[in-house]
């Protein structure tokens, strides 16, 4: 029986656009995005350098272009929070039946941007038991130590934990765990639907 579920945030509740960082920002002029740049990305992404420094990186990459056109090619990613999954994990939250913890790949700039843009955000955060955001506890998915970090913390069991993420590299890894899991399809599936279409897990 599940008594915790541990949910990711973009394409789970709030919608992404995946590619579109990387088209903005090489319509910028980048030329492409290489392996120091994914490092320098993965790092802002675990708070291991500041807003600053981070945006400091990609103007020296892109000398003639603005803070602000940087950080709007940096949070096109983000689309739009449905209304309807908020009722749903509002109505989850009420009934505490579960533990409910939120464990998501994110960073200042784009939280940033969601609080500024997303006006029932605290109403969301509130819905939690507990909000793990990467660049605010140093870890990211897909290592193990994030869901150990989780596991431990709360000492959970794997077999009474579900995860449900959209990408599979990183519910893979929390399989290998024992966890549960749903790798959740965004175009076809919708949290909302999470009881039936996960029914034999509750």
């Amino acid at each position: 029986m599940i008594k915790t579920i541990i949910f990711d945030f973009g394409d789970v509740f709030i919608n992404l656009d995946k590619h579109a960082t990387e088209k903005e920002l090489l319509k910028l002029g980048l030329p492409s995005i290489t392996e120091d740049l994914e490092y320098i990305n993965e790092s802002y992404e675990t708070g291991k350098i500041t807003t600053i420094d981070f945006i400091n990186y990609y103007q020296k990459l892109l000398p003639d272009v603005s803070e602000k056109k940087i950080i709007d090619a940096w949070n096109s990613i983000l689309k739009d929070f449905p209304k309807h999954r908020l009722k749903f994990i509002q109505k989850l939250s009420e009934n505490k039946t579960y533990l409910l913890i939120l464990l998501s790949n994110t960073n200042e700039l784009h939280i940033d941007w969601i609080k500024e843009n997303v006006p029932f955000y605290n109403n969301f955060k509130s819905c939690f038991n507990f909000f793990y955001l990467s660049h605010e506890i140093n870890l990211r998915k897909p290592n193990h130590d994030i869901f150990r970090f989780v596991l431990d913390n709360h000492q959970l069991n794997p077999v009474e934990t579900l995860f449900i993420d959209d990408t599979f590299v990183n519910t893979n890894t929390a399989q290998e765990l024992g966890i549960n899991i749903w790798n959740n399809d965004p175009k076809k599936e919708d949290i909302t639907n999470l009881f039936t279409i996960k029914s034999n897990l509750f």
